[in-house]
């Protein structure tokens, strides 16, 4: 929803343009009492399905339980027999069992460097069959290099390198750590010598220099949003700029001075880790990026995505996903920038790179600490074998203690050996609950 002036704002609002001040008028959740209720409410609401669905069976069978023990005996007037259906309940093993198991793959995906803020979302990644990739350091390393600046006016290109690099100086990206970088390499100092600096989350920065007006970002930014052209007869030149590398795009005063050619390398295991993923059942792997048609169309070919979208923006990211949800699909989101933070709200499941953005990895529901798209395969992997345990555990728990309570009443059992198999298997499997899956 948007904010105006004199609205509130709540964590995670977003400044798409201009500027922002802040008025903090109260803190919340800053006493003991606030964060325990939270706490309540989040363990709650980040319960599994499937635990959830244990929890309420166990609730349900109860009153079942107690008419079982009020049947048999008025069907056999035997205290015996009667007591064998109390000594047995489905409520222990099932209410120990399951969240036993979630705990237990939490803990299991932290010792490989993995942080899961809830089982519901283990759950989600199990059921998942559309992964969203977020391009520049996810599916590529978060590493860009700036492999040459060319020159549109007729400047230097160190000239424009430092002139891009004042301005990339302010602006929270990857991209613009390597021009400011590359800047610093070539010892080119570039104190501040613009205006005011306007920055448009997804697009770009646009200030003035010297008074002429200069903006720096993305094909769709510069040239659909800003107007900008390029400068008679340097078509050819700009038709011939490399397709392996991503452009970041400078125009001064509405006409094209430079575009900087950085590599931004593919992960080495890209390609197998996609592979691995369409393995493991997820039938639809989708790329987007702010980047150029050409350079994701290469990217895209590269890795072996099922489909990549181009020059999207943090908005149509998050369209996406909401439109594969309503088509019935679960949907994770994996990405590292502020751009990615609406998209990884909006999927069942946001996983975020740990080299991300801090608003990012806030967002997510789950990190990946390693830099290793391994990870993802591992989690999935993970993640399938919890819910299969759990199914297993429930199947074993129902069907044991349902022959318990038949043993019981015809006689065959003793109600304190019922007692103590009953006991004896709910600890079993608890215990066996805290294997690791992998």
């Amino acid at each position: 929803m948007r904010r105006t002036i004199a609205n509130s704002v709540y964590a995670g609002t977003v400044v798409e343009e201009g500027e922002l001040t802040v008025e903090v008028k109260k803190t919340g959740g800053a006493s003991r009492f606030e964060k325990i209720v939270k706490m309540i409410e989040e363990s709650e609401k980040l319960k599994s399905g499937l635990e959830s669905k244990a929890e309420h069976l166990a609730d349900r069978l109860v009153p079942y339980t107690l008419a079982g023990t009020a049947l048999t005996y008025a069907l056999t007037r035997n205290v015996t027999k009667t007591l064998s259906v109390l000594m047995v309940d489905f409520s222990c093993a099932l209410k120990l069992a399951m969240p036993i198991s979630v705990l237990s793959a939490i803990r299991e995906a932290g010792q490989h460097k993995v942080t899961v803020k809830g089982g519901r979302y283990l759950e989600a990644v199990a059921e998942a069959q559309t992964i969203v990739f977020d391009k520049t350091g996810t599916l590529t390393k978060a590493k860009p290099t700036v492999v040459k600046v060319e020159s549109f006016n007729g400047q230097n290109p160190d000239e424009l390198l430092r002139i891009a690099a004042c301005l990339e100086e302010h602006f929270p990206h990857s991209m613009a750590k390597a021009v400011v970088e590359a800047a610093q390499a070539k010892n080119l100092q570039h104190e501040e010598m613009h205006s005011k600096v306007e920055y448009i989350v997804a697009h770009g920065i646009s200030t003035r220099i010297e008074g002429k007006h200069v903006v720096i970002g993305s094909h769709h930014f510069v040239f659909e949003d800003e107007q900008c052209t390029i400068p008679e007869g340097k078509q050819e030149l700009f038709d011939s700029l490399p397709e392996e590398y991503s452009h970041l795009y400078m125009a001064i005063e509405n006409s094209l001075a430079a575009v900087i050619c950085i590599e931004d390398p593919l992960r080495e295991e890209a390609p197998e880790v996609i592979k691995a993923l369409h393995d493991a059942g997820l039938n639809k792997i989708v790329m987007m990026t702010g980047d150029s048609e050409r350079t994701a169309r290469a990217i895209a070919a590269r890795v072996g995505v099922d489909e990549y979208y181009s020059e999207v923006l943090p908005e149509d990211k998050a369209a996406f996903i909401e439109k594969e949800k309503a088509a019935g699909r679960k949907v994770i989101m994996i990405g590292d920038g502020i751009n990615d933070s609406p998209a990884l709200s909006a999927a069942d499941v946001g996983i975020a790179i740990s080299d991300g953005a801090e608003i990012a990895r806030e967002i997510a529901d789950i990190t990946v600490g390693a830099d290793d798209l391994y990870q993802v395969v591992m989690l999935r992997r993970l993640s399938e074998l919890l819910m299969k345990r759990i199914h297993r555990n429930y199947r074993f728990i129902v069907g044991f203690n349902s022959a318990l309570i038949a043993l019981g009443v015809t006689g065959v059992l003793m109600p304190t050996t019922s007692a103590m198999l009953h006991n004896t298997s709910t600890l079993a499997i608890s215990l066996k609950s805290m294997q690791n899956l992998l």
